[in-house]
């Protein structure tokens, strides 16, 4: 899956979303107290409950959270994996 197939099914409203987990993975990723695996799960419930808080609850918000969590860590990754790859 393409990021652009991603990017076009997130509401154009929640991009700030994306962004704020993007901060927040950042933060926690910094945070010796919480380990690599749990980010991704923390990341991807706050997108929910924001995506939640500014839509209502129903199921296109909670899918709308989960793409938003998702994006974030997906376009994290690729800019990591990417400068790991100059690297070589």
């Amino acid at each position: 899956m393409e990021w652009n197939v991603i990017y076009e099914m997130i509401d154009p409203k929640l991009l700030i979303v994306v962004g704020f987990c993007w901060v927040l993975g950042y933060v926690l990723k910094q945070t010796p107290a919480v380990p690599d695996w749990l980010i991704v799960y923390l990341v991807t419930l706050a997108a929910v409950l924001l995506t939640v808080w500014m839509f209502g609850f129903g199921a296109e918000s909670i899918i709308q959270g989960v793409l938003c969590g998702a994006f974030a860590v997906y376009g994290h990754q690729v800019i990591k994996q990417s400068k790991e790859r100059e690297k070589q």
